[in-house]
């Protein structure tokens, strides 16, 4: 049965699209069948990881969404598939206020697919809308992606406020199953922070870390992954290391 974990964090700028990316790569690079899910409008997901200048996506998730179209899943590189987004997506915050069962509507076109994979990680948009209620509302667990800085602190009670209404009112089984830092250097501020973020969360921070690293941010121009881009990076071996992590976390 397949992992679902939702990549979420409110605040925008704190990794969640690379972290998806990345992770989801160095899974598939150890042998998981791995489905990557861009529910954010900016698809920042989808150009990480397609080359949408040369080859425009069609069919994108919004489109099946609003129930005109199957769902579009691509295949990325060996063991990794993913189901593009793009800006078309904003529209569905609206489309789905009047929708039945509002909540469930990507639960109901992922679940025909999901058990062809051992992983499904699901990108949120920087929000606590509607779509980011419908990845929260099927997922195993949440992974939150959080910058060494004091500014995406602040956010997190609210976070931890929606988790806990997702769990009590649609999805019981839902949890915290990971934070994760990302941008990572040893600054006063950054040992700070993460001294902060153990004090709320305990042994939910993982032990891997993701180091700054310029490779990290400029493997998305090239729409691959790490590994592709620079493999012998520190990149590279962070989110390994975090692969390695989920992994035995999930065994």
């Amino acid at each position: 049965m397949a992992k679902i974990i939702a990549v979420a964090n409110n605040k925008g700028g704190v990794g969640k699209s690379t972290t998806t990316a990345n992770l989801g790569a160095a899974l598939a690079m150890k042998g998981k069948r791995v489905l990557v899910v861009d529910t954010d409008p900016q698809a920042n997901l989808t150009a990480a990881l397609l080359d949408i200048d040369e080859k425009p996506i069609e069919v994108s998730i919004y489109d099946a969404m609003s129930g005109g179209t199957p769902l579009p899943i691509h295949n990325v590189s060996t063991n990794l598939d993913i189901v593009p987004a793009d800006i078309a997506l904003a529209a569905a915050e609206i489309d789905l206020v009047s929708r039945r069962a509002r909540e469930f509507v990507l639960k109901k076109l992922l679940s025909p697919v999901v058990g062809n994979y051992d992983f499904v990680l699901i990108d949120c948009a920087p929000s606590l809308g509607l779509i980011t209620l419908n990845a929260l509302s099927m997922a195993d667990s949440v992974l939150i992606p959080l910058t060494g800085e004091a500014l995406p602190m602040r956010g997190l009670t609210m976070l931890d406020n929606y988790i806990s209404d997702v769990v009590a009112d649609l999805n019981p089984a839902l949890h915290v199953g990971g934070v994760v830092v990302t941008r990572f250097n040893n600054r006063k501020l950054n040992t700070v922070v993460l001294s902060t973020i153990a004090e709320r969360y305990g042994d939910k921070v993982l032990k891997s870390r993701i180091r700054e690293n310029i490779s990290i941010a400029e493997a998305p121009l090239e729409h691959c992954s790490i590994f592709e881009y620079a493999p012998d990076s520190n990149g590279a071996a962070d989110y390994m290391a975090l692969a390695t992590e989920i992994l035995q976390s999930n065994e």
